[in-house]
């Protein structure tokens, strides 16, 4: 396995997943719903993408420092995890843009 090629699709797929939430939270802003579900779908997979690539690293590693860690290895676990903070809080934010959005329909209709 060729472990710098490995990282980097971490820090690739953890990217995209950011990329996606915030593309999502963008359409959210317009209340383009369609594409919210679109952008959050694709957001998804490439969380999963990097969590996999992830889990088998630890696998390989078993617990036992068998998988050197370098700063780019520490670089693409920051990468994953600001991405699925950020994702965490970008649902959080289209939450309430589509509450607020729902609130607002709601007092015009009456």
């Amino acid at each position: 396995m060729d472990m710098e090629s490995t990282v980097m699709e971490l820090i690739i797929n953890a990217g995209e997943a950011r990329s996606y939430a915030m593309q999502a939270l963008r359409a959210a802003k317009k209340g383009d719903w369609a594409q919210v579900e679109e952008q959050l779908a694709e957001s998804s997979a490439a969380s999963k993408r990097a969590h996999d690539v992830q889990t088998m690293l630890i696998g390989m590693d078993e617990g036992c420092g068998k998988i050197p860690v370098n700063l780019v290895m520490v670089h693409a676990q920051d990468h994953i995890m600001t991405s699925m903070l950020a994702r965490e809080m970008i649902e959080e934010l289209i939450a309430i843009y589509r509450q607020r959005e729902e609130a607002v329909a709601a007092a015009e209709a009456a």
